[in-house]
């Protein structure tokens, strides 16, 4: 197929050109090309295809929430063309057996790829590592225990030993559940406000200084998952300019809304980390622009309605987030003039493919074609209603936004098209 007149986001920036694509990869990016089957992609921009490092697809265990096919549809809407999954299943994505669930189920939906991660020790139960070899053999990317912190720093040391035997990187939630103590919101005026119990960021602090800790002394490479505060951003760029491998992401959530959206005690603004101030969200996007923050996850935790539909101490944690990531980053980094385009594309593709090694997240000769074409002058409004995910759990109903995904293309085939709300 080839792609015509497009606006194309390299590494170095936007040139109008045509893509040809063959056999599921860039066959030519080049000026005038023709062929039997082309799409005119005037007005449009081609960014690398999508790669978000973090979502919960829910299955094996929690399919009320979301599923493989579910999950997938979402994705490619949201013009994602390779998602990681995190290891709270059910069981647990501690073993070969569910890694390669995960990917007969994913072949079978045959929408966007997805890549399992791995838990760090069996059932997520912080007492003996997983059977991470056997895990790698049968398609993990990466490792992590999601939603928890391996409380023994011991421990944590051994699997990011493991981890690097097998060419695998540790995905960190930092979190010390004694200095959260049940809080479920950002501890500041707005805790106070509202009478929700908050966690201070020390919580988060903590544990990102005892990783960098760790990966400096054993000089070995460590990701830091949905970093919130200004504080937490301050230590990762203080460890990068020592040499420390650390690499780092952030949510649209953490760059876009202050705690302040607590008082309406919509249990949608539920989040683990906590949505924090002005100053947090200020320095989530200096980190962006700097460097300290390598990409943009969404952290997708789509919920049941029962999950959300209860009183916000009670609710779960977690926002819907695979469809509108890409406008919303968009929206607040490129349009605002904080970022320009290559380097939204960096942290959407090209970073989050060199940290995992995945295949993708650039457009040359010779890479996956894997493309997402959006009309970056459309402006739409969030609607919840109209999410494919079974997740309709997101703060941002009602927000207007602007870049509209049109087609999400993998392996060279369209996958989703947006004005015929297609998943093919």
């Amino acid at each position: 197929m080839i792609f015509k007149h497009a606006d194309v986001v390299f590494c170095d920036g936007v040139k109008r050109t045509d893509i040809r694509t063959e056999g599921g990869k860039i066959a030519e990016i080049a000026p005038d090309l023709h062929g039997a089957d082309e799409l005119d992609c005037t007005g449009l921009t081609v960014f690398p295809g999508l790669i978000d490092m973090h979502v919960h697809l829910r299955e094996p265990g929690f399919e009320k929430k979301e599923n493989i096919e579910s999950g997938c549809k979402a994705a490619v809407k949201g013009g994602f063309t390779q998602v990681c999954c995190m290891p709270n299943t059910n069981p647990v994505t501690d073993s070969k057996v569910v890694v390669t669930y995960i990917k007969a189920r994913a072949r079978e939906v045959d929408l966007c790829k997805v890549h399992p991660v791995g838990a760090i020790t069996k059932g997520q139960e912080g007492k003996e590592l997983a059977a991470i070899g056997a895990m790698k053999a049968a398609g993990a990317v990466a490792l992590s225990e999601d939603g928890k912190t391996v409380v023994s720093a011991k421990l944590m040391a051994r699997a990011m030993q493991y981890a690097a035997d097998f060419q695998l990187t540790c995905l960190c939630h930092c979190e010390d559940k004694d200095l959260v103590d049940g809080g479920v919101v950002n501890e500041g005026y707005y805790s106070t406000l509202t009478g929700l119990k908050g966690s201070i960021r020390a919580a988060e602090d903590a544990i990102i200084a005892r990783e960098i800790c760790l990966a400096e002394s054993l000089d070995l490479p460590v990701h830091i998952c949905h970093v919130s505060t200004y504080s937490g951003l301050q230590l990762i760029r203080e460890a990068k300019a020592r040499g420390v491998k650390v690499t780092a992401e952030s949510c649209p959530h953490y760059m876009t809304l202050t705690d302040e959206v607590i008082s309406s005690f919509d249990t949608n603004t539920k989040v683990n980390p906590p949505i924090r101030e002005e100053a947090d969200r200020l320095a989530v996007i200096e980190a962006f622009q700097d460097g300290t923050l390598d990409c943009i996850v969404t952290d997708h935790a789509p919920h049941h309605a029962d999950d959300k539909n209860v009183e916000y101490d009670s609710a779960a944690f977690g926002i819907s987030g695979i469809e509108t990531s890409f406008a919303l980053s968009y929206t607040a980094l490129v349009k605002s003039g904080a970022l320009d385009l290559s380097a939204l594309a960096r942290l959407m593709s090209g970073n989050p493919a060199r940290i995992l090694g995945l295949e993708g997240g650039e457009i040359a000769v010779g890479r996956a074609a894997d493309l997402t074409i959006a009309d970056l002058n459309e402006a739409w409004t969030i609607d919840p209603a109209q999410f494919v995910s079974k997740g309709k759990n997101t703060p941002f109903a009602g927000r207007k936004v602007f870049g509209k995904v049109k087609y999400t293309v993998v392996d060279g085939a369209i996958k989703y098209e947006e004005k015929r709300h297609d998943h093919r």
